[in-house]
This record gives C-alpha cells, structure tokens and sequence, in this order.
C-alpha cells in the first residue's frame, strides 16, 4: 500500500515535501520518497510511542476535580480507586487502548500497581513495556512489599508482558523501598519514576512543609526525609544506593515540573541514559503548570511525551499533548514528533523498529489533518494544530 502526503515526517531526516510512503501488509516500510503527481492532504508521520500512562485507571474517566494541586488529587484518588467492578474496569481501559491504537499509539510505557490490565494488554496489537509500581512509607513494610511485586511480576510475564518493578515516588515510599524497587527494576534495563511533579512536593521534601506535608500527617502516614534537596536530588542519591554511578540502564523521570538546569546536570552525571517524560495535560489538570520545557531542551535530556491517566486527562490523546506543547511553547512540529515518536521508541529500546520511517521498520503510520480541516502547507505547519489518525 502506498500512502501520500503534502509532507512527510521520516524522522530520520527532513520532512520531504509531497511525499509518499510504501507499506508491506505486515506493517513493514518498503520505501519512503517524493512522489510523482497529486498527493494526499496532511502530514504522514511514525506512529507515536506514549511514555507514561497508568491505563489500568481508565475507570476513573471524568470523577476528578481540576485545579486541586497534588494534596487534593491524592485525596480523591485515595476515596475512588477500586470504587468500580472488575467488567467496568476492563471494559474502560480496553476503550483506552483502543482508542490511542485508532490515534497512532504504536507503543506504550504503562504502570501498574495491580494485574488489572494484564490480559487486554498481552492480547492487544500495541507494544507495552509495565512497569510494576510500588508503594510503602513504613521502613518496616519493605521485603513485603517486594515480595508482592515480584509476585505480580511473575503473574504478568505469564501473559507474555515485559514488566519489571520501579519505584513510583519519593514522598510515598521508605529510603529502603526506593533504593530495593530501583536495585530489581535495574535488573530489566528500565526504570520509570515520577519526580519533581509539582512545587508541593519540593517543598515537602526541601523544607518538610506544605500541603502534601500536612495530608501525610492529618492522614498518620509517615512522611518522608526532609533533604533540603530536590525530590530528583533524592532519587538520584538514593538509586545510586543500589547501583554505583553511573548508573546503567534506561531511566525515565517523569513529569519534572520543577526541574533546574543543576538538577538536569546531575541527571546527566548520575544516569548513563537518563529519558524526561512530559505530560502537560496532567499538569495542568492537576495543578495548573507547565514542565520547564527550555531548561529540559538546554539540558540535552531526550524528551518523550505521555498522557498519564484519564484520572488526571481528559483524554489519552498524545497528538492533544503534541498541540498543547507546541501551543505553549512555539516549538518546531519535527522536533515535537521526535519526541513523541523516536524518543519514546529509544527508552523502550524499540528504535530498530519504531520511531521513524524507514525501510524495514515496522513503526505504524499517522496521518495528521489540520484542525480546523483546511490544507496544509509548509509555510503553515508550525502554526497548525493537528488530529491524528492511524493508517497502518
């Protein structure tokens, strides 16, 4: 089959205008080139690999308040997680994925804290990579909780998944849990970590103050060590606890809303490949900000995207992630899919065969329509907002 387009995203190199890409029924690209005659409308581009969602929450789909700031968004996620059946759950999140497969997802870094979303994944024709999220405050609960999580690692590679355990966040876990759940999640090649996602979080672990500080102690939950440093600081110090700097493997911080050129520097000298993900739509549903995009740009971090979870989006759409981005920050449209495509593909060590167009991959193909619907032209493409469709 051989797909046209007024512009073509290869990925690997520049766009080629009026364009055409040539797909074998497998999926496989046979060529890619400037086409001869009439072209289709739009832009042709890799299928998109989404960095961080937590699909098994697609239940949750429109029960959350906007605006209420880490504090709050915890609060309510505690009062409706497991508020639905087993049949709606599964029914949601399967509607997810399918929904992101019509849209281009090709790929997928998903959490989970439970095998919920185990059987819609293995049978589903999108790539996950799961990341087998942990919890525990109390030093005390850190062998169990491991053995939990191995336990559920065991259950999701009988389904056929890649999964390994990852730590989810410095003010929900022990120093020890942070430190075991990296050492294990290491032993995959991948780890996944929420950090610095918000200024409540810094300043609960800066200054042991603020709102997620005070939730933690109305609710008897023990807080977390106050570092007089970054939530990444801490993270970094202690994964370097179970593996020596630098630390092999590929490391996903995500969110780092409030990242700063220093902490972007040690990110570099810590990790051997450290990966940034960005999900702007949370953010801003959360606690109405935006990730510090020039300081990750300046950093020479890969930049992946994600949509985090219908609990805190109102879609799992990356190309709405992709408008938002480039509407806040002017950002030039190959730059943005390299994130959304390439980049995503590298963390998951899937870039021999995602992430571009070129022959022999089998990357899954978008075309994306302006929006409003008119033609789309070189002068106009950085100032266009797209929707996506998949067409291979």
């Amino acid at each position: 089959m051989r797909y046209t387009a007024e512009l073509v995203y290869t990925l690997s190199g520049d766009p080629i205008h009026n364009g055409y890409v040539e797909v074998a029924p497998d999926g496989a690209i046979l060529s890619v080139g400037q086409a001869e005659g009439p072209v289709d409308e739009g832009i042709i581009c890799p299928g998109f690999v989404n960095a961080h969602c937590h699909v098994e929450l697609s239940y949750m789909k429109g029960l959350f308040k906007k605006g209420t700031g880490m504090a709050g968004f915890i609060d309510q996620i505690n009062a409706l997680r497991d508020t639905s059946s087993m049949e709606d759950k599964v029914a949601a999140l399967k509607e997810a994925m399918d929904s992101m497969w019509d849209s281009g997802v090709q790929a997928m870094a998903d959490i989970s804290n439970c095998s919920d979303s185990f059987e819609v994944k293995a049978s589903h024709p999108m790539y996950t990579r799961t990341f087998l999220e942990v919890f525990g405050a109390n030093p005390g609960e850190c062998s169990a909780v491991m053995e939990g999580v191995l336990r559920l690692q065991k259950e999701a590679e009988a389904f056929g998944l890649d999964a390994a355990p990852t730590p989810h966040s410095c003010y929900t876990m022990s120093p020890q849990l942070v430190t075991a759940s990296s050492a294990e999640g290491l032993k995959s090649g991948f780890l996944s970590f929420h950090s610095e996602e918000s200024d409540e979080e810094e300043e609960m672990m800066r200054y042991g103050r603020g709102p997620m500080w005070d939730n933690r102690v109305r609710n008897g939950i023990p807080t977390p060590p106050v570092t007089g440093t970054s939530s990444l600081e801490y993270f970094l110090q202690r994964v370097t606890e179970a593996v020596p700097a630098p630390v092999p493997g590929n490391v996903l911080l995500v969110h780092e809303c409030c990242l700063t050129p220093e902490g972007a520097a040690r990110a570099r000298e810590v990790l051997e490949h450290p990966y940034i993900a960005v999900c702007p739509l949370s953010n801003l549903f959360i606690h109405n900000m935006l990730p510090p995009i020039p300081v990750m740009r300046e950093s020479g971090i890969p930049i992946c995207i994600g949509t985090d979870s219908l609990s805190s989006n109102d879609t799992l759409s990356m190309i709405d992630e992709i408008n938002c981005l480039r509407k806040a920050f002017d950002l030039p449209l190959q730059e943005v899919l390299t994130w959304a495509c390439l980049n995503g593909a590298r963390f998951l060590g899937l870039e021999s065969r995602l992430g571009t167009l070129e022959p022999g991959k089998r990357p899954g193909l978008v075309r994306l329509s302006s929006y409003p619907a008119s033609s789309v032209i070189p002068s106009e493409v950085e100032g266009s907002h797209f929707k996506s469709t998949r067409l291979c």
